[in-house]
C-alpha cells in the first residue's frame, strides 16, 4: 500500500512545498503533505506523509523539535535570517563567553516569543509576510513556546552556534533575534539544520536527490 511517511533531509534553497511537489512527481501520488515547514535557508528533517497517512498530520505537527542553529552577532535582518535586509548594529560590543552563556540561560523554559514579521503566521486572517511586504506596521502578539534546552556548541565572535530542543511552533529565527537583543549586539539566523522531529532523526533521513520512481517505496515507513 502506498501509504506511510518518508523522512527527507531537506536541501537548502528550496521550500518545504517544493519538496512535496518533487515527491508528487517521483511517486505519481497527489495526496502528499509535510508536517512542519522548514524555511528555504534551513536543511534537515522534513517528514512527508503519503496517501492515507496524511490523516495523521496532527500527530506529527505537535512533536518537539531539535535544531542546530548558526547565529551572526552584530547585525539585524528584517526577516531575522540571512535572506533579509542586513543592517549593522553594533560591532563594538563583543560579548564574552560567560556573557553569552548567561544570556542563553534566560531563554530556557516557557517564554513568550514574537514571530518574525516575514513568516506565515496569521494575524486577523492575513499572513505576516503579506503585511510586511505592504509596509504595514502591526503589533504582533507574543506566543508561548517552550525551550527545553540550549547547548552552546561554538562561539567565536561574531559567530555563535547552538543546539536547541524546543516545543512545536518555536521560531528559531526569532530566538536568534532575541538572543542578539539580550546581548545588545543584534543578531540574525545564518544557518539552520533540523536534527530531529520527536523521535525521527536526521540519521534516518534520505537525500531528496536519491529518490527515484523505482526506489522511493524502499524508504517508506508504515
Amino acid at each position: 500500500m502506498n501509504s506511510g511517511i518518508i523522512i527527507i533531509n531537506k536541501p537548502v534553497g528550496i521550500t518545504s512545498h517544493d519538496v512535496v511537489d518533487r515527491l508528487r512527481k517521483i511517486t505519481g501520488i497527489r495526496k502528499i503533505g509535510h508536517t512542519g515547514t522548514l524555511d528555504p535557508l534551513a536543511t534537515g528533517v522534513l517528514i512527508l506523509l503519503i496517501g492515507p497517512a496524511t490523516k495523521l498530520s496532527q500527530k506529527f505537527i505537535g512533536l518537539d523539535k531539535t535544531y542546530q542553529a548558526k547565529i551572526k552577532l552584530g547585525y539585524t535582518s528584517n526577516t531575522d535570517d540571512r535572506e533579509g535586509e542586513i543592517k549593522e548594529v553594533n560591532l563594538k560590543i563583543r560579548p564574552s563567553l560567560p556573557e553569552v552563556k548567561l544570556a542563553l540561560k534566560k531563554f530556557i523554559g516557557e517564554i513568550s516569543q514574537i514571530p518574525p514579521m516575514f513568516s506565515a503566521k496569521k494575524i486577523k486572517g492575513k499572513k505576516l509576510y503579506q503585511l510586511a511586504r505592504q509596509g504595514k506596521a502591526i503589533e504582533v502578539p507574543g506566543k508561548q513556546v517552550v525551550i527545553y534546552n540550549i547547548d552552546l556548541e561554538k562561539y567565536q565572535y561574531p559567530d555563535l552556534e547552538i543546539k536547541v530542543t524546543c516545543s512545536s511552533g518555536t521560531f528559531i529565527r526569532a530566538l536568534a533575534r532575541d538572543i542578539g537583543q539580550a546581548l545588545g549586539t543584534g543578531a540574525y539566523l545564518s544557518g539552520l539544520v533540523r536534527l530531529a522531529v520527536g523521535d525521527y532523526l536526521l540519521g534516518q533521513a534520505v537525500e531528496l536527490n536519491e529518490l527515484t520512481n523505482d526506489n522511493w517505496q524502499d524508504f517508506l515507513i508504515n
